[in-house]
């Protein structure tokens, strides 16, 4: 049958409504036009939402979207959509607080002693200056409508994900940063890490940042200074996606409490992918406590998690659609699992190269592998290779 679209009510973040459809339904232009005027009160959610961001930091809001996911799961309640929706959603809450970064780092407003341009810092609570806090709010509601717009058309990616990406290069845009950043001359391109091997210093952008002159900032600043060698991302990768499968897994086959083991003889071809293939999402960005707390080498891995798990359900279950890949053994599934690991955590170790690593704010790399990887996997649905992308709007 053909995808519905969300209820509008739930600023399109219960994303367990889109599960197992068997083929692709585009939405209409009422759709999209409707939800933000029908239901306008989430965008006041979206700028009290992009404001939270604001005050807190964009990656202190985002670990409350991870564990309200992990809620929503454990629970069977509203946690996974409210951790998804229209204030705690990452195209809202992480997204504002990246602006707001980018905004008062601009402004000579912060200073956290980062090494590259303030800007970056996505760790910093910014507290409760109404400037800073309005920009968050703005971001949040430019949040809302793109997200909404990609929804409601049902574009077949993960409309969050391409949100924070988008937003963040029009922050950039906006407060007057490169929007793909500048390339010191001491790299010799975007995916040369060697000038922050050497501890090289200056680069050569011309934005301002408070007192900090260029030649006290890195020449080159990767996204995760433990964790952007090929090696190492293909590796916590591979574990990141498997562990996400099984996890999936075992909630979707036994429940909760049934976490030990999966019942023998288990038949996942018509097991509920929702909320089940966003749990191991919900660990990765809780996780990410740890990593604001300062603990060292803590590794990012949502952007693995959520590949994995969502590629896991789309070869073991069922749907009608005759693919090559359909209700496929578990342990098949975990193999695809840690592969479409390993591809998200690779695509966005290019993307931190790419449009991080030279720039002067937070373009965020899960983010990006996110919508890619969730792109391709809609791609090999459509193509019958998986049997189904699961969750992405417009379904398949």
């Amino acid at each position: 049958m053909p995808a519905e679209l969300l209820d509008p009510a739930l600023a399109a973040a219960d994303q367990a409504d889109v599960v197992l459809e068997t083929s692709h339904s585009w939405g209409d232009v009422d759709a999209i036009t409707n939800v933000l005027i029908d239901n306008w009160y989430i965008l006041v959610g979206a700028a009290a939402g992009g404001a939270f961001g604001a005050a807190l930091g964009a990656l202190p809001a985002f670990v409350f979207t991870g564990f309200l996911v992990l809620a929503g799961v454990a629970g069977g309640g509203p946690g996974v959509a409210i951790g998804f929706g229209p204030v705690f959603g990452p195209h809202i809450s992480f997204a504002g607080g990246a602006a707001a970064a980018a905004y008062a780092a601009k402004n000579g407003l912060m200073e956290s002693g980062m090494d590259y341009h303030n800007g970056k810092d996505i760790t910093f609570a910014l507290g409760s200056r109404p400037d800073i806090l309005a920009v968050g709010a703005a971001f949040g509601v430019f949040g809302i409508v793109l997200e909404e717009l990609l929804r409601q058309a049902a574009i077949p990616t993960d409309p969050i994900a391409f949100t924070v990406v988008a937003s963040a290069f029009v922050h950039r845009a906006v407060f007057g940063y490169s929007v793909l950043g500048t390339v010191s001359d001491k790299a010799s391109g975007r995916f040369d890490m060697g000038p922050f091997e050497r501890e090289e210093m200056g680069n050569n952008h011309n934005f301002g940042d408070g007192e900090k002159d260029n030649s006290d900032m890195l020449a080159v600043e990767p996204w995760l200074p433990n964790m952007y060698k090929w090696s190492h991302v293909a590796s916590i990768g591979l574990v990141a996606g498997a562990v996400a499968g099984y996890i999936g897994l075992q909630v979707a086959a036994g429940g909760l409490a049934n976490l030990m083991v999966v019942p023998e003889g288990t038949n996942l071809a018509n097991a509920p992918a929702a909320p089940a293939v966003f749990f191991g999402f919900g660990i990765s960005a809780a996780s990410l406590i740890f990593l604001n707390l300062g603990v060292a080498r803590i590794p990012v891995t949502h952007h693995m998690t959520l590949p994995g798990a969502t590629a896991f359900f789309a070869v073991t279950q069922t749907a009608g659609n005759d693919a090559i890949l359909a209700g496929v053994d578990p342990i098949v599934g975990l193999v695809i699992a840690a592969l479409f690991g390993m591809i998200g955590a690779l695509v966005g170790e290019a993307g931190q190269r790419i449009f991080y690593a030279h720039g002067g704010t937070h373009v965020d790399p899960p983010a990006f592998a996110i919508f890619v990887t969730i792109s391709l996997i809609w791609v090999l649905a459509m193509a019958g290779v998986f049997e189904t992308a699961v969750w992405v709007p417009g379904g398949l």
